[in-house]
């Protein structure tokens, strides 16, 4: 599955052979690349068959493991940035594949039937029957998914020599049951942070830009960053910070219509993504 290299100015899809994805084309020498992974709705029929949930059960559960609206956001900011950003953006729900979870042993939330592939809900229900195999699902959707990111992640270290991946979430204002670390601080923003490759400038630059959002913190809720494999704790030519936005600044919860919030969000990342510098 190889990706196809556009020259011009025009925003395309890149074309791979699962539409399960996204690459959406930035400035030839813009090192930021936007990922946003969770703000699809969108399941295949036939993986659709191994949920347990019904239609009314799948749509409630849809409302509160979706980042709504994020991909909308990273698009708006793409737009006003002084150096267009590429973005990578998952088209298909978090519910067939979680990209961000570690496939292995290493993932914590596997614990709450949450890692690579769900077998719990967001309330620890059945959404698929716990001896489920999740090979399929990872060799369809998981492992190309994480190549085609290594790919962007190799691109923009071979154009501009670093990488900068800038995760774009959401999360809800009340603790869900099965967050491992419910019972912290919910800040209007919640910057997530990785030692090896969250420089302390990209967290500056992230709570300037995000201060007129109502402020930010730091690895609560939610920690940690996404970083291809391949550079995880080896490259640090790779940075990475993790935007967890709180849903009520922005968007009705759970699953509603976005906000006038949504605007002065993009407007932040945008300067987020103009303070790292081509």
């Amino acid at each position: 599955m190889h990706a196809a290299h556009t020259s011009g100015p025009q925003e395309q899809p890149v074309s791979h052979a699962a539409p399960s994805f996204e690459l959406l084309p930035g400035a030839a020498d813009s090192p930021v690349l936007l990922h946003v992974p969770h703000s699809a709705r969108a399941i295949p029929d036939d993986v659709r068959a191994g949920i347990v949930l019904d239609d009314t059960a799948l749509e409630r559960e849809l409302d509160h493991i979706t980042d709504a609206h994020t991909a909308e956001i990273a698009e708006r900011a793409a737009a006003l940035a002084g150096v267009r950003p590429w973005r990578f953006v998952n088209r298909l729900s978090r519910l067939v594949v979680d990209p961000e979870r570690f496939p292995d042993e290493r993932e914590e939330m596997t614990a709450a039937g949450m890692g690579a592939v769900y077998t719990r809900t967001t309330h620890r229900a059945e959404l698929r029957p716990a001896d489920t195999d999740p090979e399929p699902l990872l060799a369809r959707y998981f492992r190309p998914y994480a190549a085609a990111m290594t790919r962007a992640v190799a691109d923009r270290l071979a154009a501009t020599g670093r990488a900068v991946i800038i995760d774009v979430h959401s999360y809800p204002a009340e603790p869900l049951p099965y967050e491992l670390h419910g019972s912290g601080p919910r800040p209007p923003v919640c910057l997530g942070t990785d030692t090896f490759h969250t420089p302390p400038d990209l967290t500056e630059s992230a709570r300037r830009a995000f201060a007129a959002c109502g402020g930010t913190g730091l690895d609560s809720p939610f920690a940690g960053t996404y970083v291809p494999l391949d550079f995880y704790g080896t490259d640090a030519r790779v940075g990475a910070l993790m935007v967890e936005i709180r849903r009520d600044t922005y968007m009705t919860e759970p699953g509603g219509p976005a906000g006038p919030g949504l605007d002065r969000l993009a407007t932040a990342l945008a300067a987020l993504v103009d303070a790292v510098r081509p």
